[in-house]
């Protein structure tokens, strides 16, 4: 055959390119880094008003470059999983680009490697590889040593290094990726991916390489749950020394959450492009639009300030709940005073138990346990966008056997519970609750059930209690990925007389643990013993 893929250079027209003698990453004296860095600087831009002129990697890139690629002292690259963060156009894309070539037949190239780029389209994919393709066809001392096939978006390798390796765009809504034997992973948006199954699927498919590299460059995830938030608080415990790991690097560049939206040294520490080929007038402008207009702010936050921040605004700041995460020690609960709030999801869905323990100075400790049906978990997790899989394996949820929820399941860790503490109260919602009493009695439980009603008469008054709680710092939820899930969704709705309810309809997701917790702290309130008149005080003491 004459040509090899749609768009490709004919056979009979390979090898006549000039090729220089020494490429200038190949110079004698370079250290693994630089060789990447005098890589990437030998492309040519594409696009734009610098398109013809050669790279030249900011301060910024560079540092990121040589923290990933530097050599330790048996001259292995220790680094495996390489994050980098930031917001919206500050040049990712050709940075990945720059990389992903570099892997495939620069000086990281390995032979019959496989290098791979990922997003959550195949429209995002093709943009990755409609760049590389760009830099080739720019750069035609490397462009003769490949093969373009444009209608699979692959590029191969037939000489020089990395010979034999190959490049594939792959897209979260392709199909399967068993057999895949990565070199070299770039993740492009990591942050609006809707579940981690590619991310795993590129992770754990590279144990056969002695080098491998996952590279994932994305703004933050709107969420604590998505796998980006994961790796980012996974690799600022890294640097706060918490955590060793020399596999693991995170260059993150973001706005503190108090940190003014609208100032301009605020939009510089999550733009290190900013006044460079980052448009500082597209910033400005963005931000004067979202000072205006409220639906806009959080998405300026997210995308622009590179903050993780919902595009929904949500009735409890991320900031105020996570302040109140503190360490709950559950074994130091035992026989204490305690308020229950139970949430009774449908047959499939979530079921939230929340109990609170008031202690003397007026804060709560907060223990919850969720429940959900075992068949079928992994697909209700790619549906909800949410770990449910993950969580049941690290206990955090409880998978009761079969496609429904057991109600004498929950009822013995009702009893349970009630036998362990001192149980004043269990809140419940008077929906669905018949079953559950019908097994309580059956093991003989006599627990202290409290109806609450769901609508704005009654859960007003548990709205106000749980917001007091939470501004105050007066709870201590121990971080619970569920229940932080659930107050991350949580929306509230009014009546014409100002009162308010959580509002399910409304939510995002799931938030039956914030409902469990309100009816619980709720409950509380009411059972606290009335103060005595100051006269009969002064007569008793």
């Amino acid at each position: 055959m004459a040509l090899r893929g749609v768009g490709a250079k004919p056979l009979s027209e390979r090898g006549q390119i000039e090729v220089r003698e020494v490429a200038p990453w190949n110079e004698p004296g370079l250290t693994r880094d630089q060789r990447v860095i005098e890589f990437c600087e030998d492309l040519p831009i594409t696009a734009g008003k610098l398109a013809g002129t050669k790279m030249k990697l900011r301060p910024w890139q560079c540092d990121f470059i040589r923290a990933v690629y530097a050599d330790d002292a048996e001259g292995n690259r220790p680094v495996r999983t390489a994050v980098l963060s930031m917001g919206r156009k500050n040049g990712k894309t050709q940075l990945a680009a720059a990389l992903a070539l570099c892997h495939l037949l620069g000086p990281e190239a390995e032979p019959r490697g496989e290098v791979y780029s990922c997003a959550l389209t195949r429209d995002q994919a093709a943009k990755l590889f409609a760049e590389m393709v760009a830099i080739l066809k720019g750069h035609p001392e490397l462009d003769d040593r490949c093969n373009v096939v444009r209608f699979t978006k692959q590029i191969e390798v037939l000489s020089g290094d990395g010979e034999g390796s190959i490049y594939a765009a792959l897209s979260a809504d392709a199909g399967s990726k068993l057999g895949l034997s990565p070199s070299f992973v770039v993740y492009d948006e990591l942050g609006s991916a809707p579940n981690r199954a590619l991310f795993d699927a590129m992770d754990t498919a590279s144990g056969a390489r002695d080098n491998p590299l996952m590279m994932v460059i994305s703004t933050q995830a709107a969420a604590d749950h998505a796998v980006m938030s994961e790796l980012i608080d996974y690799g600022l415990k890294v640097q706060a020394g918490e955590l060793d790991d020399p596999s693991f690097h995170l260059t993150l560049f973001a706005a503190p959450s108090d940190a003014d939206p609208w100032e301009p040294t605020t939009w510089e520490l999550a733009n290190p492009a900013i006044g460079d080929f980052r448009s500082f007038d597209d910033v400005k402008r963005q931000a004067a639009q979202a000072r205006l207009v409220p639906s806009k702010e959080a998405a300026f936050r997210n995308l622009i300030l590179n903050q993780r921040v919902s595009a929904v605004s949500r009735f409890i700041h991320k900031a105020e709940w996570d302040a109140c995460a503190g360490t709950v020690d559950l074994p130091s609960l035992d026989g204490r005073e305690c308020y229950a709030g139970l949430d009774l999801g449908a047959t499939r869905d979530l079921t939230a138990f929340v109990m609170v323990f008031p202690d003397d100075q007026g804060h709560f400790d907060v223990a919850a346990r969720f429940f959900m049906p075992e068949a079928n978990i992994a697909d209700r997790s790619n549906e909800d966008r949410v770990p449910y899989d993950v969580w049941a394996k690290q206990g955090l949820i409880t998978l009761i056997p079969g496609a429904t929820i057991d109600p004498g399941f929950v009822a013995d860790v009702l009893a349970n519970a009630a036998a362990r503490y001192n149980m004043q109260a269990l809140a419940y919602d008077r929906w669905r609750i018949e079953d559950l009493k019908r097994e309580l009695g059956l093991i003989g439980a006599n627990l202290p059930l409290t109806p609450f009603g769901q609508g704005f008469k009654d859960f007003s008054p548990a709205v106000d209690m749980l917001e007091r709680c939470v501004a105050e710092k007066l709870l201590r939820h121990g971080g619970n990925p569920v229940l932080n899930m659930c107050a991350a969704n949580a929306v509230v709705t009014r009546d014409p007389a100002g009162g308010r309810k959580l509002d399910k309809s409304k939510a995002a997701g799931r938030i039956d643990g914030l409902v469990a917790l309100a009816m619980a702290l709720s409950i509380s309130k009411r059972h606290e013993p009335e103060a005595l008149p100051a006269c009969l005080a002064e007569l008793i003491d």
